[in-house]
């Protein structure tokens, strides 16, 4: 995917989140629900102007972040070479983040029979496997992948990291899907504990990596 057409995908889904907030301003409460509890309760709420617009803008400003990021990387022709894998992911967490939007509008509007993790959870699997492909294609860069001092250091230890990376986020993906189907609390667990253990193995797996390398 170029990153002309990512450009377009992504503002024609911005403008969709837009238009549709407009549309529907006078049937949205003054305070609309922000953010839900593991139980799938609310538990935070943020003015209508905010619940409207904060997503929208959140994204643009992501957009321009991702568009800059290639151009400023000392690593760029590193980054030139996955260039349109990361220009898929780019459209794949826009939509992720416009998706999440579009059930907040759904449930400050009242339409509540649904369960907030078990909407949103497929997503985030599916994110987390895409994630997965990435990694697998990234080349060594500040910006884009798994960043530590060691994976910045060596191309081998980058890459080795970023083979191990990949399979572990795809893992975690498949076990999201099927924390989105438990729902509850189990949920919350089957999302956040293998991500948050696959991250911190691949920072130790990096540092043992170099070290092995560079025989210290």
């Amino acid at each position: 995917m170029t990153t002309k057409l990512t450009s377009v995908i992504v503002l024609t889904l911005i403008a969709i989140a837009l238009i549709a907030g407009l549309a529907l301003w006078n049937q949205l409460p003054d305070l609309m629900a922000s953010h839900w509890n593991i139980n799938n309760q609310v538990d935070g709420y943020m003015p209508k102007f905010w619940g409207v617009f904060l997503m929208p803008l959140i994204t643009l400003g992501m957009l321009v972040l991702f568009l800059v990021i290639p151009g400023i990387d000392p690593l760029k022709a590193n980054i030139a070479q996955f260039r349109e894998t990361f220009n898929v992911f780019i459209v794949l967490i826009v939509a992720f983040m416009l998706y999440t939007h579009g059930l907040t509008l759904a449930w400050s509007l009242g339409y509540q029979g649904f369960k907030m993790s078990a909407a949103m959870l497929p997503f985030m699997g599916v994110l987390f496997i895409a994630i997965g492909y990435l990694l697998k294609k990234a080349r060594r860069n500040f910006f884009i992948g798994i960043r530590t001092p060691w994976t910045l250091s060596s191309d081998s230890v980058w890459d080795k990291t970023h083979q191990l990376g990949s399979v572990l986020f795809m893992i975690s993906g498949a076990i999201t899907l099927l924390g989105g189907l438990l729902g509850g609390v189990a949920a919350f667990w089957f999302t956040f504990v293998p991500l948050i253990g696959s991250t911190l193995l691949l920072v130790v797996y990096s540092y043992v990596l170099y070290r092995n390398e560079t025989n210290l």
